[in-house]
């Protein structure tokens, strides 16, 4: 099993591909016309700089008919990773399913499992790699959404019934993934947030605290740190991933925390909590920003994970999600995230000059920050160690 990256900065090409609450099939690959550019995306991002990206196969589209496989939605991008020579960490299940699959229904955790298997079969054809696969996206954020009432409802109901489903559901895919393939490297990608009480009295405090554990039950429930009826075990987790974007901090019951007020949590201190908590090697999953604010938050995460990086946590890399400009889940509305633009007429993607730089400023410290970690150290007589 290996837990290393290609390269330490990548790129995520938004892949989700769920039902809205009002029924609209989102498929995020085709509406960024990554499908049609997975070749061109990969070749630019390469020459960018960037030598591994998080993206997905569409399980809608590969298992819409019951009891069969089409991967000609993916084979395409199996194949420009492959020509490009691109390491991709493929999402399997990034929110949405097969229409004829019940996400609700007792079978769910196999049937997943079974097409996580014919995917890797199918990924292991054409790379020499050994698998490098979320299996799941966002575990806590979905079991939210469905419970809130912003994703459809799925299953009898119930505050945490789909918490256990898709953790039950991970655990059995992953088991299966290691047993067949023992050198994959898992990786899982959940948020890491904030909540703080708006006031001091107990309950409210108490209330900021119950509603923080959700945070932790995906990652606790997979490694067997919690639920272990629930079969986890810490070999099922290579590396632990974390979205942390702007709004992941907020007040209980209350508005987003700004960076900068006194109750906001400085992203260093929260990843030395979780490298403690876990033991394992991390990565930023996903972190972006939108418009004019890429550059100065690709600079403040970078700092941050450099601190945390001075205090002894095993960071691997910083995924910045998405890597291309994409239309927003709930009205299209088009959002500049990107280091690169929607499809332009002649085919290309402009690049976000500004954020480039910054991120060839970030690659600069990175690598003075590891070179110096590898120079001997001068020790009494001369010597060095």
């Amino acid at each position: 099993m290996g837990n290393g990256f290609d390269t330490f900065f990548m790129g995520g090409f938004e892949c989700s591909s769920h039902r809205r609450r009002d029924g609209v099939r989102l498929d995020l690959i085709r509406a960024t016309a990554h499908d049609k550019h997975a070749m061109r995306d990969y070749r630019q991002l390469k020459e960018l700089g960037f030598g591994t990206v998080r993206d997905g196969l569409r399980w809608h589209l590969v298992g819409k008919n019951p009891g069969k496989y089409d991967w000609s939605s993916w084979m395409p991008m199996l194949e420009a990773a492959e020509e490009v020579g691109m390491q991709v960490i493929w999402d399997l299940f990034h929110y949405g399913c097969p229409d004829c699959i019940d996400q609700g229904a007792a079978d769910f955790p196999e049937r997943f499992t079974e097409f996580a298997l014919a995917a890797l079969e199918v990924q292991q054809s054409v790379s020499g790699r050994p698998p490098l696969v979320c299996p799941l996206n966002e575990i806590n954020f979905l079991a939210w959404a469905v419970d809130d009432g912003y994703f459809p409802p799925v299953g009898p109901g119930g505050q945490g019934w789909m918490k256990d489903q898709l953790v039950k559901t991970a655990i059995g895919a992953a088991r299966a993934i290691k047993e067949h393939w023992p050198q994959s490297t898992i990786i899982w990608a959940e948020p890491l947030i904030h909540i703080a009480p708006h006031d001091h009295r107990r309950q409210t405090i108490a209330g900021a605290k119950r509603n923080l554990q959700g945070m932790y039950e995906a990652y606790d429930w997979i490694m067997g740190l919690g639920r272990p009826e629930l079969g986890g075990n810490p070999s099922l987790v290579d590396v632990v991933g974390w979205n942390f974007y702007p709004h992941n901090q907020w007040y209980w019951r209350g508005p987003t925390i700004p960076m900068g007020h006194h109750e906001y949590r400085p992203l260093a201190d929260m990843l030395v909590e979780m490298a403690d908590r876990y033991r394992k090697p991390m990565f930023l999953s996903e972190t972006g920003a939108e418009g004019t604010g890429k550059a100065s938050w690709l600079h403040y995460v970078c700092g941050e994970v450099r601190e945390a990086m001075a205090c002894g946590v095993d960071m691997r890399g910083i995924c910045w999600y998405p890597i291309t400009a994409y239309p927003g889940w709930d009205n299209s509305r088009h959002a500049e995230t990107g280091l690169l633009s929607s499809v332009v007429a002649d085919g290309s993607r402009h690049v976000d000059e500004k954020l480039l730089a910054e991120f060839d400023r970030q690659r600069d410290h990175f690598a003075e920050m590891l070179d110096k970690k590898r120079r001997p150290r001068a020790v009494a007589g001369g010597q060095t160690r």
